[in-house]
């Protein structure tokens, strides 16, 4: 049943206290599932024309598997609701720079993709707060996202996340359609391999730098559903890192491994 109505007292503080353990919580039955129905259609929908129309761009994670996307004005819906039970509310008492309507997104796990490397979304003195809304049931078989709880309560370079193992403590996040999870971007996780045979989106409303800088996020690319690159950028180089990583990955994660020696951010 979808729950309706602002977050209780009780409700806030059980959430507060997870996230201070493990960096994320999940709010079951927030969003409307029949609306994110119509979502997921139209978004499949627009996927299949673009690639039958030879729109979409070469690499960029296409082959690795993993699409960012701006899910259009059709995911305002989803964005409302959270004001309306008071979810917006609360990642500004959890975090100082939720100042703007945030950053609109998309993850679109395609289907065969490949397992990430565990990551962090940007460097940890600048972390920002994460509302990803399922789209649809998320599991293990369409690839339901590997995340480490407690990482976010320091800093690990990429090297020393590998040698004190801390992916032994990892768990996947299991949410069905509605479901709103609520994450640091500190804390560390990867991207899991869909088995199925139809793309797994999830929505990402972020705060990055304290949110968008536009006035109406939503009204970008004309309010229309559009398909962007993920890790890996639609270059010449792109695409030579990007097969890199899903034909040899031991030897992209001795890149990364390398560069977390000399770099101090990573």
């Amino acid at each position: 049943m979808l729950a309706t109505g602002r977050l209780t007292a009780s409700e806030i503080e059980n959430a507060k206290q997870e996230y201070a353990i493990n960096g994320y919580f999940i709010l079951r039955n927030v969003v409307s599932s029949e609306r994110l129905a119509e979502l997921h259609s139209a978004l499949a929908r627009e996927f299949d024309r673009a690639s039958k129309a030879g729109e979409l761009f070469s690499g960029g994670g296409l082959v690795s598997g993993h699409l960012n996307c701006f899910p259009g004005a059709g995911a305002r819906f989803a964005y409302d609701t959270l004001q309306e039970r008071g979810i917006i509310d609360l990642l500004k008492e959890l975090h100082p720079k939720v100042l703007r309507m945030p950053n609109v997104g998309c993850n679109f796990n395609l289907p065969g993709s490949h397992t990430q490397h565990y990551h962090i979304d940007r460097p940890f003195t600048r972390d920002f707060m994460i509302a990803n809304v399922s789209v649809v049931d998320t599991v293990v078989e369409n690839g339901a996202t590997d995340v480490v709880p407690g990482t976010h309560k320091r800093f690990y370079k990429y090297r020393q996340f590998i040698m004190e193992r801390c992916g032994r403590n990892a768990a996947r996040v299991l949410t069905n359609r509605g479901d709103v999870v609520i994450r640091s971007s500190n804390v560390w996780h990867r991207g899991m391999t869909n088995r199925t045979a139809v793309p797994r989106p999830m929505l990402a409303f972020t705060w990055e730098d304290g949110g968008s800088n536009q006035e109406d996020p939503f009204s970008a690319n004309g309010g229309n559903i559009r398909f962007l690159p993920n890790w890996f950028k639609p270059t010449p180089l792109g695409r030579i890192r990007e097969q890199l990583f899903v034909k040899v990955p031991v030897t992209y994660a001795a890149l990364r491994f390398a560069r977390s020696l000399l770099d101090s951010e990573y």
